[in-house]
């Protein structure tokens, strides 16, 4: 499904002035035959599939690691009590949220191409020296994830502050379901890491996820490039289709000091981040409760868990290239882009809201199943919204501004759990699951309702050196490649 949304990235590149590329105009070559933009989604789709690998693989790794209560402790097997493990889990996402800003600030002076490269290479790195932080001490292995969690939070606001300079406005919903290869990347972690645990046992997992880590910051090297006309391989006639498509919105704007005070004001930016703390809250739901509701509600064995647990963010991904598409064909049919940003951002929070509830009160394992796949699903219709909508307001400051906003709604990836806890003392009882997935919808709700009455969908002031007013034109139906 990702090769069939790079071409259609590629197919507009037939549409460019001056007619259709000629993949051979100077040199030729198989790289020449590929649009740079279809490559840079692939990179983008890659990395953060391999970026959330290396995130999880601990999380089913550590049930080997541990020895069980009042039995013999065997080699490369650790006492470590609950509230160690939760340390050693929970780190990791303490160090994300800090890194978001500096991720911002990081990509604005260094490129994306330095940022995010070294972040995934730090992060494997570590994943290498986990085995052996793990054998010398508690504390290593904690330091070890917590640089892996600071490295890894700077990757969401380098890989945004990319996109303003490489994609035409018209292609931005598409290319952002390049992001969700993460959700590939979770489906694939728990079969992948349960495999090589059996057959060669838990350090094993490090070493792999570690050197495809590696292998992929190398190829990450060699193909990506902050800006076009850096790009040594990019044909003529796409550069110039790009520059001029994204002319407007970039204007001199590239390496630009974040303008903190100005995001920290902007009623748009506020409305983004607010409502993302919704949609990040349901997410973190199904993604931590998931197994222990399949499990102690509707009574799966481990096995089925796991393979339930794990399918729909496999499928979630296939949903998000579907959502991303249908933003960009309402777009090009004259739809308002603030109009397709407010639909999916509702898709994105308040049907999974609705859902959420509603499978509390289901006793039918079909039923419940059901609808726990479309909500999931429907989850990642939020890049086609709020977070596309980061690019629409900001294309020179993406990444600040999505530092930004996931300051804020990443902290429901662990106030959302507290929450529930808090709530669910018996996991058995579907009373006390009703009253946490109610909660879920409450804030699923009441977090849009700013976005639906102060999102904009065109470049702020100051996404500019010099900041200017901006005609209400940018509000305007964007046109495809085919006017410009």
């Amino acid at each position: 499904m990702h090769m069939e949304v790079a071409s259609g990235l590629a197919d507009r590149g037939k549409n460019l002035p001056n007619g259709t590329i000629n993949n051979n105009e100077e040199d030729g070559g198989l790289f020449r035959a590929i649009p740079a933009r279809v490559v840079l989604y692939l990179l983008s789709w890659s990395g953060f599939l391999v970026s959330f690998v290396m995130r999880n693989d601990i999380n089913i790794a550590i049930v080997e690691m541990v020895s069980p209560p009042g039995e013999e402790v065997l080699p490369d097997r650790f006492q470590w009590s609950f509230s160690e493990r939760a340390i050693i889990l929970g780190c990791f996402y303490w160090w994300y949220v800090v890194a978001q800003v500096a991720g911002g600030v990081a990509t604005q002076r260094f490129g994306t191409k330095a940022v995010f490269g070294w972040s995934q290479l730090a992060t494997a790195l570590c994943s290498l020296l986990i085995p052996m932080g793990a054998r010398m001490h508690l504390g290593c292995l904690v330091g070890l994830r917590s640089v892996q969690g600071f490295a890894s939070g700077l990757t969401w606001p380098a890989m945004y502050a990319i996109v303003g300079h490489w994609i035409p406005p018209w292609e931005r919903s598409r290319f952002m379901s390049s992001f969700q290869g993460f959700s590939i990347g979770i489906g694939l972690t728990y079969p992948l890491c349960g495999w090589i645990i059996a057959n060669w046992g838990w350090p094993k997992v490090f070493y792999t996820t570690g050197s495809i880590g590696v292998a992929w910051c190398l190829i990450w090297w060699y193909l990506a490039f902050n800006r076009p006309h850096e790009h040594p391989r990019i044909t003529r006639a796409e550069r110039e289709m790009i520059e001029e498509a994204v002319a407007e919105d970039i204007r001199g704007g590239y390496g630009m000091a974040p303008r903190w005070g100005a995001i920290f004001r902007s009623v748009p930016a506020w409305a983004i981040a607010v409502t993302t703390f919704g949609r990040i809250w349901l997410h973190y739901m199904f993604i931590m409760f998931g197994p222990v509701y399949m499990n102690d509600v509707l009574g799966f064995d481990i096995e089925t868990n796991g393979i339930l647990s794990g399918a729909p963010f496999l499928c979630s991904y296939l949903s998000a290239v579907l959502f991303c598409a249908a933003a960009d064909w309402m777009v090009a049919h004259s739809m308002s882009l603030l109009i397709v940003r407010k639909i999916f951002t509702a898709v994105s929070q308040v049907v999974p809201g609705i859902l959420i509830f509603c499978i509390a009160w289901s006793k039918n394992q079909i039923a419940v199943l059901v609808m726990w796949f479309i909500a999931v699903s429907c989850i990642t219709a939020g890049y086609a919204g709020a977070m596309a909508n980061i690019i629409d307001i900001a294309p020179n400051l993406a990444g600040p501004v999505l530092a930004f906003a996931q300051t804020i709604h990443m902290s429901a990836s662990f106030i959302a759990p507290i929450a529930a806890s808090a709530i669910v003392k018996d996991t058995k009882s579907t009373e006390q699951w009703m009253m946490a997935f109610g909660l879920a919808l409450g804030i699923a709700i009441i977090t849009y309702l700013p976005y639906l009455a102060k999102a904009q969908a065109k470049p702020q002031p100051w996404n500019y050196r010099e900041a200017q007013q901006v005609t209400d034109e940018a509000t305007a139906p964007l046109r495809g490649p085919s006017s410009v």
